[in-house]
């Protein structure tokens, strides 16, 4: 199995990282349909390729109604982030607290809109972007980490609902929840990752955590 043909979802893809994993999921031979909450941001993505909507990756109702309108989806990739941090534990803002709040928001809408439709799939995928943070949190940068701890939490969770089905439907698991850890992120790492996830069984990807 590879990418190609795939339904793929970057909600939240108006970043740097998000027009190069789109880029290389194209080039994979993917349909990527990329999301973001202003169209003048989601411009260069269009112009690469990508099918473009303007919607919210942290609302659930927004993105259940996008879930509704594709006709099939085989992986899932929230790509809300930012990093706030710095002042040792209290420098710790509820203000940034709040402001980083998003990128979990966004993980769990997607994932919880975009559900049975990974599960449908004979391939479906779904990955977040998380940090080394979450393995050595340091007091400037506890809020960041307390987030990314609890999307990878959340992430786990996905993945724990995915092989119960498959078990309790007495079927072969299909779909995968993973983690990718990076230090700083990296597009072209990201991209690369994105492309290769197909590259594993699902049974063997499945609740795993990949750094990158």
């Amino acid at each position: 199995m590879n990418a190609a043909g795939r339904t793929i979802v970057l909600a939240g893809a108006t970043s740097d990282a998000g027009l190069v994993a789109a880029s290389r999921l194209l080039t994979a031979g993917a349909r990527v349909v990329a999301t973001g909450r202003s169209a003048g941001r989601l411009e260069p993505l269009r112009e690469a390729g990508a099918q473009v909507e303007v919607a919210d990756a942290t609302s659930l109702e927004s993105m259940a109604a996008l879930a509704a309108r594709l006709d099939s989806v085989d992986a899932v990739i929230p790509l809300v982030g930012g990093w706030r941090g710095g002042g040792g534990l209290s420098g710790q803002t509820d203000a940034d607290f709040d402001a980083l709040m998003p990128a979990l928001q966004a993980v769990r809408a997607t994932s919880r809109a975009f559900d049975s439709a990974l599960q449908a799939s004979d391939a479906g995928r779904f990955a977040i972007v998380s940090s080394t943070a979450v393995a050595r949190p340091l007091a400037g940068g506890a809020n960041y980490a307390a987030v990314k701890a609890a999307s990878e939490a959340w992430t786990r969770a996905v993945a724990h609902g995915f092989a119960k089905a498959a078990r309790d439907a007495q079927q072969p698991l299909r779909a995968a929840s993973v983690v990718f850890r990076v230090k700083a992120l990296d597009p072209e790492a990201l991209a690369a990752a994105a492309v290769a996830l197909w590259d594993t069984d699902a049974a063997e990807l499945n609740d795993t955590v990949i750094e990158l």
